[in-house]
């Protein structure tokens, strides 16, 4: 089997002109049989004195013409591989020029025709395909509306022969090439609803992985801190109570096991999901919160930015928020830094945290120009709504505009500890 595959593969290349050359052989052979044995007009029929013989070429003549007319509707086949519309043009005229002048056309030459539809319509315009099939249909009319022609000047079966190929031709040059446009739009049809298929599953593909990689840092920034608290709670409490009775240790000796086997389980899931996601080592890490080396680390990037003074101010005794909270209040922070260095370049910008026990109050000010006032504010409108979003999907609340004294503030009020629920 391989070695046939590998016979049709070393063969397809000349496949056309081998085809082409033997339907030109047989077209030859089709032509001089046909008008090799047909005898002059002269020698075949009386014509009365001072009657015109009708015009028609003689039968020596046409022993050298036909043969050439039948190579030039076969041979140029093989182009049709490398230049369909120059080959099925040529074709076309042959054929034409074949049957109209000298009412010949051979079997072979039709089937070229046929060919050349096909491939016009499955590899070229549409319209030309239909171009070249109009003709014959038309040759087709004139021939049953002016009558049957006298093929070199006989009325037998090679005066009938024509308009029988003719008509023949007219009616399946349109079907050929119809079935090449056919083929075409429908392997078309195919390619693109594989496109849209791939296109789709990638979306999909990629939306999920994004999903997935959401939940494992959900898990790793909230959960997991949370279920680590409890192990953490436990162990302290087994040990900092005096005088505990042995049941309640060994209880909360279990609680402490319990927890750090559900970390265990729980980061054995979280690998499973990040190496899904195709996510890299850097992004495992765990996300930023307001501890204070973090705070810092983000002003100092921001001074090295700009090349201005940052200052932080704490108000209140720092306690640890949510995770959630704290994510929020940072990315916030972060951002309207960052619109402060694009929009108010060289001002003087100060962070003020403020933790005032039910609630985390974060103020950014600059003393830049104020708020944007041409077009050029779109990103930071941008940036603001995604600040608001972050405060209200905690229950908070994002208030912007003007710094007293000039400049431009951003205040974001964000809930603090969630309330004990023993």
């Amino acid at each position: 089997m391989e070695r046939v595959r590998r016979v049709q593969a070393a063969l397809s290349p000349y496949g056309p002109v081998v085809a082409g050359v033997l339907l030109a052989l047989l077209a030859v052979v089709e032509s001089v049989a046909r008008s090799g044995g047909l005898p002059a007009l002269s020698q075949t029929e009386a014509v009365p004195v001072g009657v015109p013989i009708p015009p028609g070429p003689a039968a020596d003549d046409g022993t050298v013409i036909i043969p050439l007319l039948a190579l030039a509707t076969t041979l140029p086949l093989p182009l049709l591989w490398t230049q369909p519309t120059l080959a099925a043009l040529v074709l076309c005229g042959a054929g034409l020029l074949s049957a109209t002048a000298f009412h010949t056309l051979t079997t072979a030459g039709l089937v070229a025709q046929l060919v050349a539809g096909y491939r016009l319509g499955r590899h070229r315009s549409q319209a030309t395909a239909v171009l070249v099939t109009v003709p014959f249909p038309v040759l087709a009319v004139a021939l049953e509306v002016g009558g049957r022609p006298r093929a070199f000047g006989l009325d037998g079966p090679e005066g009938v022969r024509l308009p029988a190929l003719v008509f023949l031709l007219a009616c399946l040059a349109p079907v050929a090439a119809l079935a090449g446009i056919a083929r075409r739009s429908r392997a078309q049809a195919v390619a693109d609803t594989a496109a849209r298929q791939v296109i789709a599953d990638s979306l999909l593909e990629h939306t999920a992985r994004g999903e997935r990689a959401r939940i494992a840092r959900e898990l790793h920034d909230v959960v997991a801190h949370h279920i680590s608290m409890v192990a953490v709670q436990a162990e302290t409490a087994r040990l900092a109570v005096p005088g505990m009775p042995e049941a309640g240790a060994q209880r909360l000796l279990a609680i402490g096991d319990t927890a750090r086997a559900a970390l265990t389980e729980m980061r054995r899931l979280l690998g499973v999901l990040r190496e899904d996601a195709d996510e890299s080592a850097a992004t495992w890490r765990p996300q930023p919160g307001l501890r204070l080396h973090e705070l810092n680390e983000l002003l100092d990037e921001s001074r090295a930015a700009s090349g201005t003074s940052t200052r932080l101010t704490l108000r209140g005794a720092p306690v640890e928020l949510d995770p959630g909270v704290e994510l929020a209040a940072y990315r916030i922070i972060q951002e309207a830094l960052t619109n402060a260095r694009r929009h108010a370049p060289g001002a003087a910008v100060d962070v003020e945290l403020d933790y005032t026990g039910d609630d985390l109050r974060v103020l950014v000010r600059d003393n830049g120009p104020g708020p944007p006032t041409d077009g050029g504010g779109d990103a930071h409108h941008h940036g603001l709504s995604g600040m608001r979003e972050r405060a209200t999907a905690l229950g908070g609340e994002l208030r912007t505009g003007p710094a007293t004294g000039g400049g431009f503030r951003v205040e974001a009020r964000l809930p603090g500890r969630e309330e004990s629920t023993g």
